[in-house]
């Protein structure tokens, strides 16, 4: 059985920082591209961010592109999200997801792993 466990939610100040983590099997993160999306309330679910197995190769957003960093850890088969210079809009339910393909789509019913959600919240 495939696990992503995602964490590192929270509640910020805006302009803060804030690092997720999502750590998965050594298969997975050995073999699929990582990814990151996020749904707030009542919005659909929508694409943050992307990097390959290899690490050679990341997306994001544009909404966060230049505030976000998508990264990974070999040893420990986990996947980061670096996010600042945060804001109130980026409050959300954020989800790690996994996708064997190379080149993903960007829509979230594509991706074939998901693991639970965890909360960021942006006070003003």
């Amino acid at each position: 059985q495939v696990q992503l466990v995602a964490s590192g939610g929270g509640l910020v100040q805006t302009g803060g920082s804030r690092r997720l983590s999502c750590e998965t099997t050594e298969q997975i993160f050995s073999t699929y591209t990582m990814g990151w999306f996020r749904q707030a309330p009542g919005k659909e679910r929508e694409f943050v961010a992307w990097i390959t197995w290899s690490g050679g190769l990341t997306d994001y957003a544009g909404s966060v592109k230049g505030r976000f960093t998508i990264s990974k850890d070999n040893a420990k088969n986990t996947v980061y999200l670096q996010m600042n210079s945060l804001k109130p809009e980026d409050t959300a339910v954020y989800y790690c997801a996994a996708d064997r393909s190379s080149f993903p789509n960007t829509d979230w019913p594509y991706w074939e792993y998901w693991g639970q959600g965890t909360q960021v919240t942006v006070s003003s």
